[in-house]
């Protein structure tokens, strides 16, 4: 019987020299860095109610609500910046369908209009919504003071950088200090990314994004720590090998898992922003430049970081000319 051997898509044994892009990479990184910086500093983000505060109201339309309809009138009338969102109905109403949920952004105040600008707006929105999308009554209507979404603002900012502090005190008890800050560092390099691309789009950033931003630091993270974990096992398993071709090696040795992870993760993350609505685009979107920019960083970041921070600890250099076959 012959030895029929498995299909495999990707070689097992790559010998990509990622460690000799290490110069072409830190200088696109910083690049792409300062040009985040500028484009958050000169255009800012594109807020959501969340953060910018407004009025929401949650409508019933006494069936199942039309949300791209909604949406296409609120922009109409002019709130590009309004969110449309399904919701489940409350327990005690006995309905079989969805109600819908609808932020209007804080409107800012003329002379004209003065403190009424906001009931202006949201009298222009039933009325809007009557017409184009059909009778409904309101079951509930608040306000998203500006108090509230500056807490919100600040609370989000304080989640990210919380989660950043535990990821380095993790790595540093589990590994050593230099694979703790570089994988911070590379975090970092994540997010800030992120919010760039987001200043560049002017895609809304509201709470569904601080969410996917969270989820990015556990991915990149992951994508990291695996790495990571290569370089300590062959730390000790080539303790000749220079550091540069001992890391080409660890990146080598992960990169068909770290490619099929990524393919698969989006996969479902090109169906959720296609199929998903408007709705999830937003977080669809930063996921799936999360799923990029994460990978890239834990080969062309995080790894080279480790040489610039000159990892030595466990490794007996011996004859730093000559690499243990």
């Amino acid at each position: 019987m012959k030895d029929i051997s498995l299909v495999r898509i990707l070689p097992m044994d790559s010998k990509v020299p990622f460690i000799n892009l290490r110069t072409f990479a830190g200088i696109l990184s910083v690049l792409a860095l300062i040009a985040s910086i500028f484009l958050f500093a000169t255009r800012g983000l594109n807020y959501g109610i969340d953060f910018t505060g407004g009025t929401v109201i949650e409508l019933d339309f006494g069936q199942q609500p039309e949300p791209d309809a909604i949406r296409d009138t609120m922009v109409s009338l002019g709130y590009s910046g309004a969110t449309v969102q399904n919701i489940a109905p409350p327990s005690t109403e006995g309905v079989d369908y969805e109600f819908v949920r609808v932020g209007i952004p804080l409107q800012p105040e003329t002379e004209e209009t003065g403190a009424t600008a906001q009931q202006d707006a949201l009298a222009e929105v039933k009325a809007g919504l009557t017409e184009n999308v059909g009778t409904f009554s309101i079951y509930n209507q608040g306000v998203v003071g500006s108090k509230v979404s500056g807490e919100l603002r600040t609370k989000g900012a304080l989640a990210v950088g919380l989660a950043l502090f535990m990821v380095l005190a993790y790595i540093w008890f589990r590994f050593e200090w230099q694979f703790g800050l570089g994988a911070v560092l590379a975090l970092f390099h994540d997010v800030i990314l992120t919010i760039g691309v987001f200043s560049l789009t002017q895609i809304e950033f509201n709470l569904s994004i601080i969410a996917a931003i969270l989820t990015i630091v556990g991915y990149s993270l992951n994508d990291t720590v695996i790495v990571y974990d290569r370089v300590r096992e062959n730390l000790r398993k080539y303790k000749k090998m220079l550091m540069p071709e001992l890391l080409n090696l660890s990146i080598n040795d992960t990169l068909s898992r770290t490619i099929l992870t990524s393919f698969t993760t989006l996969l479902a993350l090109f169906a959720l922003y296609f199929l998903g609505g408007a709705g999830l685009r937003g977080f669809s979107f930063a996921m799936i430049w999360g799923v990029f920019v994460g990978t890239y960083s834990s080969i062309f970041v995080a790894s080279p970081l480790l040489l610039i921070l000159n990892l030595k600890r466990g490794v007996n250099t011996g004859n730093p000319e000559k690499a243990e076959a």
